[in-house]
């Protein structure tokens, strides 16, 4: 008996075991463009959804896919997805809003104790052949204030932890409602008085939010973190700013343009980098997986989607 088909764009792990039994279990048979190694638009045409992690679902994909009945999202955004075409045409899109609260306010944290207790500097310098205790320039982290760009799930998550530790916190989000732990602040307040910035707002459809306007208003020992999206800050501004000494250091997970960094961010002696990975751990990925393909299920049963997209 043929099974309708779930074209599968892309996907961060080692196989889509937990997806096919799913999957199949509902029985629906999943069809993957990289594992078939041909242009999605040869698949699309007689798949009743479309899931994607990182590949782009654009407006022409969606228009072939003419038996299609809901796109999903592996993640929490979905700005890889023509999500105005697809309500054109009248397809839910799904997403996994909440899967990785935990893990990337955790790596948030771990980057500014990474940079603020020297644990990079000093294993650089230890490898590099020089034992000098006398040239740390640590920072207790009860005497930090943190500000929060973007107070939604992640954002008040990653506030609570760095509460937890001692800081200050203080947020900025014209959207999001008010609440402990942060203080709510104007963003010139937050960008003025923050020894450490970590971004939690979804990207700008006009290009990124963070450049030389907002460095040249943060403090020169400043600490900038991005967990959220690459897009979000101005690659060259930021390398700018960091060679003239406007902010401190930049603790990095996602950059604008990866995996091809700038060289100038990948050589600096002030960036810590990570390769888009504070979304992940054993459980969050596996929560993901499982979460996604359970609402594309749902969908292609007449079902409503336990997490559809509101824009």
């Amino acid at each position: 008996m043929s099974h309708e088909r779930v074209l599968i764009m892309d996907y961060a792990w080692p196989d889509l075991a937990i997806e096919t039994a799913i999957l199949t279990d509902a029985g629906f048979e999943i069809v993957s463009v990289v594992d078939e190694g041909v242009p999605a638009m040869d698949l699309v045409g007689d798949c009743v959804a479309i899931i994607t992690c990182w590949a782009q679902v654009p407006a022409e994909l969606l228009r072939a896919a003419h038996k299609a009945r809901v796109v999903a999202r592996f993640g929490v955004g979905v700005d890889n997805i023509d999500v105005a075409e697809a309500r054109r045409l009248g397809l839910p899109v799904t997403y996994v809003p909440d899967y990785c609260m935990e893990e990337v306010s955790d790596h948030a944290l771990a980057l500014a104790l990474a940079w603020f207790r020297g644990v990079v500097h000093l294993d650089r310098m230890i490898r590099a052949g020089q034992w000098s205790p006398a040239a740390a320039r640590l920072r207790r982290m009860s005497a930090l204030t943190v500000g929060v760009w973007g107070y939604g799930r992640i954002g008040r998550r990653t506030a609570e932890k760095f509460a937890a530790v001692g800081s200050r916190v203080i947020a900025h989000d014209p959207y999001a409602p008010a609440g402990p732990p942060a203080t709510m602040v104007d963003l010139s307040t937050l960008l003025a008085e923050s020894d450490i910035l970590t971004l939690h707002m979804p990207p700008s459809s006009s290009g990124p939010t963070v450049t030389m306007a907002d460095f040249t208003r943060m403090g020169r020992e400043s600490l900038l973190i991005n967990t959220a999206r690459g897009g979000l800050v101005d690659n060259d501004d930021l390398i700018a700013a960091l060679n003239d000494g406007l902010i401190g250091a930049a603790a990095l997970d996602v950059v604008a343009g990866e995996p091809d960094l700038p060289a100038a961010l990948i050589d600096h002696p002030r960036t810590i980098l990570t390769p888009h990975v504070a979304f992940s751990s054993r459980e969050s990925v596996v929560e993901l997986r499982q979460r996604t393909a359970e609402d594309v299920v749902r969908v292609l049963r007449g079902e409503p989607a336990r997490n559809p997209y509101p824009g």
